[in-house]
């Protein structure tokens, strides 16, 4: 993805303006929303280093993968709760969609972020439906 090309989060920013510099490590997400943002834009293209890194030690998986038959088509923030940057716990709801092959589907979930270190990470989330 070119880094003038919209965000697959949402925002409405340019890609290179909103999730890749997360991706890079030139900055960390300052809330959970942006965390979850930029974690939805990893699955969207593809970046499994920074899924792994972005999960908390306590709950992550030994490696992340992504299927490349997914292609997520969109983001909707439902709710957030706590989160912020002076905050050191948060949880986000979101419906993200997506298609494979010729069928599509929402994945509708509550996760679950918590600081350590002075960076958000994600802990879990609970899938509804």
């Amino acid at each position: 993805m070119r880094p003038d090309e919209p965000c697959p989060c949402g925002t409405g920013a340019a890609f290179g303006d909103c999730c890749l510099p997360l991706h890079s490590g030139e900055r960390v997400a300052r809330t959970a929303e942006q965390l979850m943002r930029s974690r939805y834009t990893a699955f969207a293209v593809g970046d499994c280093d920074y899924l792994w890194r972005t999960w908390h030690p306590r709950t992550r998986p030994g490696s992340v993968t992504t299927d490349p038959a997914t292609v997520w088509t969109g983001l909707e923030i439902l709710d957030c709760v706590a989160g912020g940057p002076e905050d050191e716990s948060g949880e986000v709801e979101f419906r993200a969609c997506y298609q494979e092959s010729q069928r599509t589907g929402t994945l509708h979930e509550r996760s679950r972020f918590a600081v350590r270190a002075r960076r958000w990470f994600y802990l879990d989330g609970e899938v509804f439906g």
